[in-house]
């Protein structure tokens, strides 16, 4: 369902049944809720002062390879919204990139 280097790859699906339009039910299938991991538990690759005009998908594709990987940043720093870990008033902070999970 997801590829490999997904945040949602290896989680469990389920199913659901529920009434349709006609009367009957059907089947809805979904993934099961991630959760993001708890602070700290990620080991750390670099430390990455943020600098003006930083981007998360530059920031990762410079140390994992990969600007898709964002969300790997994303859980190390406990971030929910992506955006947040490259807003202005975080600029000369530091951002953990995370040796990634194979």
């Amino acid at each position: 369902m997801f590829g490999t280097n997904s945040r949602y790859a290896g989680l469990d699906t389920a199913v659901a049944t529920v009434p349709d339009a006609d009367g009957g039910t059907r089947d809805v299938r979904y993934v099961r809720r991630r959760f993001v991991p708890q602070a700290g538990d990620a080991t750390t690759l670099a430390d990455h002062l943020l600098a003006q005009g930083d981007r998360l998908d530059t920031v990762t594709a410079r140390y994992l390879g990969d600007p898709t990987q964002f969300w790997r940043v994303c859980d190390a720093n406990t971030a929910m919204n992506p955006p947040d870990l490259t807003a202005p008033p975080r600029v000369g902070t530091t951002l953990l990139i995370p040796v990634p999970r194979v």
